[in-house]
């Protein structure tokens, strides 16, 4: 309650109560009168350093948002002052920040059917969509954030100290990670020199990051923006499809059941380019399906990584976690690859 009252929330608390699993950062409900009405966060201010930082970005990027939606306050995320009209409040040696509870809204932890993926991607395609004109700088509060050159560096220092003393048994899954080097940071290199171009993006575009209306099961707006920085749009639906279109799972043992679902990829891409199309320049929708590629082979070489150092990043469950989900993670990396005529192929059917 003492936290709570840092907040401009309006009514008297009737209760406050955890809500997830609070993987990040520590989140609850508040209720006011026996109903909900607002979400209060501490942030982890280990994951993010910057907290300031971050909660400015959140601002601009939904006040930007705000402007061009007709119902303000179900299409976008609202952040609520504290007393002091601050964007978060300092206490218990940590950081709070606090929005509006959007009433009558669902979310989902996975998407297991087509349909779904499909709205995933009008979500995602719509917040970037709404923010293709957004041109106010914003902070990068997580350094070299899906940038492969800021990770080589930061692989060949980990294969030269070999913490772990773990190298000599990687041969094979290193040479993974070396084979595609050099056409990673090709790619990588048409975001530096800006033929694709720099944009908002979100970083996290997993389902439950999308709200729906309980009702209709319309998109109302994407959610959780604390890794909203800027880079190339491409990241999200890379990202998207790593997670969405997966047959397997992030760290399955079973490597014959990973690889990329055709039907869910084309799902995903079709909402997202619903929304986006208009607004991708040629670059962009040349590089769309590779996204994909570059986004799960950056996760192969961090777990990797992670299990060369010692395990120091990740969480894991048992002492080859690390290892498990390279070896799946590099599976669905070699499925997109096999199909990557493909999936090339479905973006140019819809981009016409």
């Amino acid at each position: 309650m003492q936290i709570a009252a840092l907040f401009a929330f309006e009514g008297e608390i009737s209760s406050i109560a955890p809500l997830g699993e609070g993987f990040i950062n520590d989140t609850y409900i508040v209720s006011v009168a026996g109903e909900a009405k607002y979400i209060l966060q501490r942030k982890n201010h280990n994951i993010f350093p910057n907290v300031p930082a971050m909660m400015d970005n959140i601002a601009a990027v939904t006040e930007h948002i705000k402007r061009k939606v007709a119902d303000p306050l179900r299409h976008a995320l609202t952040i609520v002052p504290t007393v002091g009209g601050k964007l978060y409040a300092e206490a218990e040696g940590g950081f709070w920040a606090a929005c509006l509870y959007i009433t009558g809204s669902k979310s989902y932890d996975r998407a297991d059917t087509a349909e779904l993926a499909y709205q995933g991607g009008v979500g995602i395609g719509r917040f970037q969509s709404l923010l293709a004109d957004f041109d106010t700088p914003l902070h990068q509060t997580i350094e070299g954030f899906h940038n492969i050159r800021y990770r080589f560096a930061q692989w060949d220092e980990a294969i030269a100290a070999d913490a772990a003393s773990r190298v000599a048994e990687l041969e094979e899954e290193i040479g993974w990670i070396e084979s595609r080097r050099e056409q990673m940071l090709s790619f990588w290199s048409l975001v530096e020199d800006g033929t694709i171009p720099t944009r908002v993006t979100h970083n996290d575009t997993k389902i439950s990051n999308i709200l729906f209306d309980a009702d209709s099961g319309d998109v109302l707006c994407a959610i959780d923006l604390d890794t909203v920085m800027s880079s190339t749009s491409l990241n999200d639906f890379g990202d998207a499809i790593r997670s969405y279109a997966n047959t397997g799972a992030e760290d399955d043992k079973e490597l014959e059941r990973v690889g990329l679902s055709i039907e869910f990829f084309r799902a995903y891409a079709e909402g997202y380019l619903s929304e986006r199309k208009q607004s991708l320049t040629p670059s962009e929708a040349e590089w769309l399906a590779f996204s994909a590629l570059y986004i799960t082979y950056e996760q192969v070489l961090r777990f990797l990584m992670d299990y060369i150092n010692g395990d120091t990043y990740y969480k894991i469950a048992y002492p080859t976690h690390n290892l498990v989900r390279t070896h799946a993670q590099y599976r669905l990396l070699q499925s997109m690859e096999s199909q990557y005529q493909t999936m090339q192929q479905i973006v140019a059917e819809l981009l016409k």
